[in-house]
């Protein structure tokens, strides 16, 4: 009989550690929220999402000698049913292009499938062409647009989906 991973352990990929975020992590994905978007997620808004059983966040860090690992990104992402909704990915800015979003949605996508679900879906801003270029390249297609959905800048979401 083979046994099922404990999802809430932490797990080590392309050298990072992901593990889910704790309330004590608070002050270091607010400073990392605030550094990757000009409207960041509110400490309410996050603490709501810890509450949620069907939401997960997940933390992605890299040891850095004797001290406390670095925070370098982040996934929020929800499960219901059999679908995963990917709700924000961020990347702190001086670790972007070291795969950090790729490992991240590489675990949650592996957290779907080990979840039976059979979709993927999120919006990503039209103008966010890396984000776009990894979606893609982790099988991801576009199938429509969702106008003026990031308000405060009056961009377009395109919404993509992936079939498990």
């Amino acid at each position: 009989m083979r046994r099922m991973r404990d999802d809430s352990a932490p797990r080590a990929k392309h050298d990072f550690l992901i593990r889910q975020m704790t309330v004590e992590d608070m002050p270091a994905v607010m400073a990392l929220e605030k550094q990757s978007f000009k409207n960041p997620w509110s400490p309410e808004l996050l603490q709501r999402e810890l509450q949620h059983e069907w939401s997960t966040i997940l933390l992605v860090e890299e040891e850095r000698g004797a001290g406390a690992p670095v925070l370098l990104g982040l996934a929020i992402f929800w499960i219901v049913h059999d679908e995963v909704h990917v709700l924000n990915v961020a990347t702190a800015p001086e670790h972007r292009r070291r795969g950090v979003a790729r490992a991240v949605m590489d675990e949650v996508l592996a957290r779907g499938k080990a979840r039976h679900c059979t979709l993927a879906t999120l919006e990503v801003r039209r103008s966010n062409e890396a984000a776009l270029q990894l979606y893609r390249s982790l099988g991801f297609r576009p199938v429509g647009v969702r106008p003026n959905y990031y308000v405060d800048e009056g961009e377009d979401a395109i919404v993509m989906v992936l079939d498990f």
